[in-house]
C-alpha cells in the first residue's frame, strides 16, 4: 500500500500542475490576442506561452498519465477498474486533446497568423474546468 500512496500523492500533484497551465495558457492567449505583433509584448507572450507548454504543461501531463499507470499496476492491473474509470480516462484524454489543440493555437500566434478573438479565448478557457469537475465526480461517486 505505500507505493499506492506515493503514486497517488505524485499523481494529484502532477495533475494539479497540469490543470493550473491548462487554465493559464487560454488566459495568456486572451491577452496576447491585445497586443500588436510589432509589439514587444507579442515576443514576451511568445515565450511566456512556449516555456508554460514545454516546461510545465507537457511535463506535468506525462507524469499525470506515469502515475495514473503506476495506480493502475498498484491496484492489480485493468481488471480492478470500473466503468466509472474508463470514463474518466476518456475526459482526461480529451483534456490531453485540448492540450494539443491549445500548442496549435500557440504555434498561430508563431506564425503571427492568429485569427481568433479575445472572445474565443475567453471561452474556451472554460473547457478544463467542464472536463475537471466531470473528472472530480468521476472519481468521489464512481457512478458505475
Amino acid at each position: 500500500m505505500n507505493g499506492y500512496l506515493w503514486f497517488k500523492s505524485l499523481h494529484i500533484i502532477s495533475f494539479t500542475a497540469w490543470m493550473a497551465g491548462l487554465f493559464y495558457l487560454p488566459r495568456l492567449f486572451v491577452y496576447h490576442t491585445q497586443v500588436q505583433k510589432t509589439d514587444t509584448a507579442y515576443a514576451l507572450f511568445l515565450t511566456m506561452e512556449r516555456k508554460l507548454l514545454r516546461f510545465i504543461m507537457t511535463p506535468a501531463m506525462l507524469l499525470t498519465f506515469l502515475f495514473g499507470t503506476l495506480l493502475i499496476w498498484e491496484l492489480g492491473g485493468m481488471s480492478a477498474l470500473t466503468g466509472a474509470f474508463h470514463a474518466k480516462f476518456l475526459l482526461v484524454f480529451l483534456m490531453a486533446g485540448f492540450q494539443g489543440y491549445l500548442g496549435r493555437c500557440y504555434k498561430t500566434f508563431l506564425r503571427q497568423d492568429n485569427h481568433k478573438t479575445e472572445k474565443f479565448y475567453r471561452i474556451i478557457n472554460e473547457v478544463p474546468t467542464v472536463l475537471l469537475i466531470g473528472i472530480v465526480f468521476l472519481v468521489v461517486f464512481k457512478p458505475f
